[in-house]
């Protein structure tokens, strides 16, 4: 063999090689076909986030795609119509994003996270085959207008740890299954259309740590087994349509900081457990509760905000309150309360509209008692 034609032969396999390489790094073609099916039922024409998806290889370049190192597989599907990125600054404007979203999706079959938040314009329901995708961790559509009902089967995904379907038009019952998500850090499902009651066995996420049910028309009594997730720090479950009595053992969790139970139509008295409890934000405003605001503060309650306003409390406001080592906001006006405002803190920092349409509170930031 003559040098030219091996330095040929040679030339020729070096080019192999590398055109394998190449084709070895590259996503895989069904990949690529899956989110181009994706793309095609979505319609986005001011910021261009679909620009830049062309060519062979979706792992490398398209914008919002992530893909395994190792398997070069699509991981996740990110992309956020309010967002601080370049692309975002050049447009001078947030996103505005319209169509639905494909059942290709779940062709992505090691998918772990979509993201497709605050495109305000997406419609249409879930895909039910997302249950499908056994690797699926954060699924977060907040900000659209997504419909229909969340996919009965969400419990097959074991992995899941963010289910943020906020601010869309959902509709139906929260899932039964949804209690069988053992990684479930962070539920948010505020401000839809969701009925029903708060699944019993809820309690069993024991990963849980903020339940967001706001805005919403849920009803039925708060579960006990609530209580029973010790990581829980957020409970927002305003603007429902729950009755029943609040959960004395809410005011024993070890690390709940917000309660928020405003705007339902939640019977029976106070728990004394919530005053010297961890929550620091607790609003039970415009709800049904009766009877006293419990004598139960000292030195551990601590409220950045603490609104009983718009219920139908009685008697006085108690002594004990001065005890407690901070109350930024107190609201319990529109009431039946009666008597004389405690002196010093924390009322003296605050104003007559936190007291007003009362029976006959008195004292100060209110009028002379006595007279």
């Amino acid at each position: 063999m003559d040098a030219k034609k091996a330095v040929t032969i040679v030339f020729c396999n070096a080019v192999v090689l590398l055109l394998a390489t190449v084709a070895a790094q590259a996503c895989l073609p069904s990949d690529r076909a899956a989110l181009l099916e994706f793309r095609s039922h979505l319609n986005e024409p001011y910021i261009g986030v679909f620009n830049s998806w062309k060519g062979q290889d979706c792992c490398h370049g398209w914008y919002g795609v992530s893909c395994d190192p190792t398997n070069r597989r699509v991981s996740a599907v990110t992309l956020r119509g309010i967002s601080e990125e370049p692309i975002f600054q050049r447009a001078k404007r947030k996103g505005v994003m319209t169509g639905s979203i494909s059942p290709a999706i779940c062709e992505l079959a090691q998918l772990s996270g979509v993201t497709l938040s605050d495109w305000e314009g997406i419609s249409g329901a879930i895909p039910a085959c997302i249950t499908n995708l056994p690797a699926m961790r954060h699924v977060d559509l907040v900000g659209n207008k997504i419909s229909g009902e969340i996919p009965a089967n969400i419990g097959n995904l074991l992995k899941l740890t963010v289910l943020n379907l906020a601010d869309n038009r959902i509709s139906g019952a929260i899932p039964p299954s949804i209690a069988r998500l053992p990684s479930l850090t962070h539920l948010d499902l505020r401000n839809n259309g969701l009925t029903g009651v708060i699944p019993v066995y809820i309690g069993r996420l024991k990963m849980l740590s903020r339940v967001l049910l706001s805005g919403n028309k849920l009803s039925g009594q708060i579960p006990e087994s609530l209580t029973r997730i010790y990581r829980l720090a957020d409970l927002e479950l305003s603007m429902n349509r729950i009755t029943g009595p609040i959960p004395p053992s809410l005011g024993r969790m070890s690390v709940l900081a917000t309660l928020n139970l405003d705007g339902n139509l939640i019977s029976g008295e106070i728990p004394g457990s919530l005053m010297t409890s961890s929550i620091s934000n607790l609003n039970l405003s415009g709800n049904l509760l009766g009877g006293k605001i419990p004598n139960a503060f000292g030195p551990r309650s601590y409220f950045t905000v603490l609104d009983l306003s718009n219920n139908r409390l009685q008697g006085e406001i108690p002594e004990s309150i001065t005890t407690a080592s901070f109350i930024g906001h107190l609201d319990v006006s529109h009431n039946q309360l009666c008597g004389k405002i405690p002196a010093g803190s924390p009322f003296d920092h605050l104003d007559a509209t936190s007291f007003g349409y009362n029976r006959c509170l008195c004292g100060t930031p209110l009028g002379d008692c006595g007279k």
